[in-house]
């Protein structure tokens, strides 16, 4: 087992269902490749909510969450050289992978075929040591599980570009979102934000699908041009056969045999949003199209650091509500009620 040394405040829930409250954690010293992080914002992701109810079968209590951490260099081990006292700096949802599968050695740790560590609810290497994560003061990660946040960036708002930016920059860039490409979001939550924003600083002719055409002046000032509302049949009837790429967002049950039919022949629907549910999908619904249908998660390191410096150069940031760490379980309540345009943000110094 790691030694640890560091006392660290943090906010924890004991068991499944439960409200946080404060608790204390232990944080390593920072060894040779080490970076002690002093955290200033934490995002509450749709992932942390699902995983604190035990939605998903998989966690480990008691659980601290949080993965789209922004803070400050406090200091680091002797052999890192890539970053200072000081520095501004991100963790998101990997702490730590084999470092020597083929995925890993293409830049692509979140596929890591052998053995990864997720910044919380999982067990470090060891397979003994739980990890916890950004709910708290401070974190010690290992400087490849390290990026640096552009200095236009606010921490703030930089927070939840470590996994809402990165899930849907990924795909966007894989399936080569841009110019002459017809894109469309399906859902426009802390996901499907960042997604309107890059698909369009990418050149994609963008379309946000959301139930109501409550949200269609946001999408707009987004970057969309254009707005399906699933809940207007004419709405829905106009969106068949048009798009090049679906990135569907939401974390709920959906009509995938509809999202299906709107993607033109060879087009692509990408899951990133992640339901409890089953999703059935009609095999008619792809086979007369040549559609795919394909899933996606967050990126490699390499990715999440382009992702920064895309941002930065494009000025793009989540549009978020800060609130204090004793407002934590209220946000989760709102978050359920899909209550927040569009990111909740921790002030973390509100815990220290």
């Amino acid at each position: 087992m790691v030694q640890t040394a560091i006392k660290t405040k943090a906010y924890a829930a004991a068991a499944p269902g439960e409200d946080l409250k404060p608790f204390e954690i232990q944080r390593r010293e920072p060894g040779p490749n080490d970076v002690l992080i002093d955290v200033k914002y934490c995002g509450i992701c749709h992932s942390d909510v699902h995983q604190v109810l035990a939605e998903w079968g998989n966690s480990i209590f008691p659980m601290v969450p949080g993965h789209e951490i922004a803070g400050v260099v406090e200091r680091v081990g002797s052999k890192v050289t890539k970053f200072k006292a000081g520095d501004r700096v991100g963790v998101g949802c990997l702490v730590d992978s084999c470092k020597e599968c083929g995925s890993c050695n293409e830049g692509l740790e979140q596929y890591c075929e052998k053995k990864l560590a997720l910044t919380y609810n999982d067990l470090e290497l060891d397979g003994v040591t739980p990890t916890y994560g950004g709910y708290s003061d401070k974190i010690t990660v290992l400087d490849r599980f390290v990026v640096k946040i552009p200095d236009n960036i606010p921490l703030d708002k930089a927070a939840p570009l470590l996994c809402a930016g990165i899930t849907t920059y990924s795909p966007l860039s894989h399936w080569n979102a841009g110019p002459g490409k017809s894109v469309a979001v399906v859902g426009l939550g802390g996901l499907g934000h960042m997604a309107v924003k890059i698909a369009n600083a990418m050149g994609a002719e963008v379309t946000v699908i959301s139930r109501s055409f409550n949200k269609k002046a946001d999408a707009e000032k987004m970057g969309a041009k254009n707005y399906v509302a699933s809940s207007d049949e004419a709405s829905l009837k106009g969106a068949r056969n048009r798009f090049d790429l679906i990135i569907n967002t939401v974390s709920s049950a959906a009509d995938m045999n509809t999202y299906m039919s709107m993607l033109k022949r060879d087009g692509t629907m990408v899951l990133v949003g992640a339901p409890a549910e089953d999703l059935p999908v009609n095999p008619f619904s792809i086979i007369p199209g040549r559609k795919a249908l394909a899933g996606s998660t967050i990126g490699g390191l390499p990715e999440t650091q382009e992702m920064l410096d895309f941002c930065g150069k494009h000025n793009i940031t989540a549009d978020i509500e800060v609130i204090t760490i004793d407002q934590v379980n209220e946000a989760y309540e709102r978050l359920l009620k899909s209550d927040i345009r569009y990111r909740f943000v921790i002030d973390i110094n509100s815990l220290k």
